[in-house]
């Protein structure tokens, strides 16, 4: 009986030591499952929220309950300018740098810088001694051969005398007034005188001074004959235009001036790439050559346009986008505007894809979403 109960106990035990051996091999393989599961479920969680934190990076969201504050322009459709800027420079078309037509000593300068002058006027002598002295002998001499030839014409007209002595004291007289004219001719070269009416703005000739043929005397500008010349660039060739309105602002007056384009060049400049505009200007006391001046070369003219501030246009995946606020039931919402920049000048685009009476957002509209609800 005893050996019996003895087997059954060790059956029963050697039953329960299975089971337990085989108890922990199954846990095991249920422990590695929710591990790999919980792996997975960490690398599922941690995309969510990367791919979260991109999404509100690109469309961030108010607070529940609160929109964003904006501040909007409507649109009204208004004159709008296209226009080339450059550079330019004043030059006067009467800049005339006036030298001595013949050589010799300064004997007296008539004029100062700054002084008005005509035309004609005498602003400089040379010494003329020697060639006064010979104008006066030739006028003696001239005197005398007129008296002769007077006397022998009258001879001849009673037909007293030969005609060969009327001739000889008629060519006498003739070649000494040709030798007059022409020494006086050479005293006028020793005057220098103003070729046009204008300002004398240097002075170069000294009492003293030995002056030749070629070198500057004096400079004479006429301030009311001024023009502006500029160099354009060549991509606007076919835009810019003799009549073209321009805009000329000149930094040392600080005013702004209206004129119209007086000359296109033909021909580009192989090294710079461009060609010269000419603008006459209008007659300025303060305006001086060589100022510079910023022009607006107009060369085309949108009667209606509709343009919003270029800052306001953003480039979101490849499309130029404008937001507008719109009215949706009680409240006012973001909406996206895909438009086409047609140009931009002083910091205005004109664009397509708007119409008059919309209102862009002009402030607030970073971060913006279509539909998104704002408050003005």
């Amino acid at each position: 009986m005893k050996s019996r109960l003895y087997i059954q106990l060790a059956t029963l035990a050697i039953v329960l030591l299975v089971a337990a051996c085989g108890a922990p091999e199954e846990k095991s393989e249920k422990q590695k499952k929710l591990e790999s599961l919980k792996v997975e479920q960490a690398s599922l969680t941690k995309q969510i929220k990367e791919l979260e934190a991109e999404l509100a990076k690109e469309n961030p969201a108010p607070a529940a309950g609160k929109s964003k504050d904006v501040a909007v322009t409507e649109l009204t459709p208004h004159k709008f300018d296209h226009y080339v800027q450059t550079q330019g420079k004043v030059e006067a078309d009467d800049n005339i740098q006036v030298s001595s037509k013949t050589m010799g000593v300064v004997s007296m300068v008539y004029v100062h810088e700054g002084q008005l002058v005509s035309k004609g006027q005498l602003m400089a002598q040379i010494d003329n001694a020697l060639v006064e002295h010979n104008i006066a002998s030739m006028r003696s001499q001239l005197e005398l051969a007129s008296s002769v030839y007077e006397r022998q014409k009258n001879l001849w007209d009673q037909k007293i005398g030969t005609e060969v002595q009327y001739l000889q004291a008629k060519t006498s007289k003739e070649g000494l007034e040709k030798q007059l004219a022409s020494l006086q001719e050479q005293n006028e070269m020793t005057r220098i005188k103003a070729p046009i009416d204008g300002t004398i703005d240097e002075v170069f000739a000294k009492t003293g001074e030995n002056l030749s043929p070629g070198m500057p005397a004096f400079r004479v500008v006429n301030t009311s004959n001024l023009k502006l010349s500029a160099s354009v660039s060549e991509a606007y060739v076919t835009n810019v235009k003799t009549g073209n309105k321009v805009l000329i602002n000149i930094p040392e007056l600080n005013q702004e001036i209206e004129a119209r384009v007086t000359f296109v060049g033909r021909t580009i400049d192989a090294l710079s790439r461009t060609f010269v505009v000419e603008i006459k200007l209008p007659s300025k006391a303060d305006l001086r050559p060589n100022m510079t001046g910023i022009i607006k070369v107009v060369y085309n003219t949108e009667p209606s346009a509709i343009t919003v501030p270029i800052n306001i246009v953003q480039n979101i995946n490849g499309e130029k986008v404008v937001y507008t606020a719109e009215t949706d039931g009680k409240q006012t919402i973001a909406r996206k505007k895909i438009v086409t920049v047609g140009g931009v000048f002083d910091g205005a685009a004109q664009v397509s894809g708007l119409k008059a009476g919309e209102k862009v957002i002009t402030f607030g509209y970073q971060g913006l979403s279509d539909g998104e609800a704002v408050k003005i």
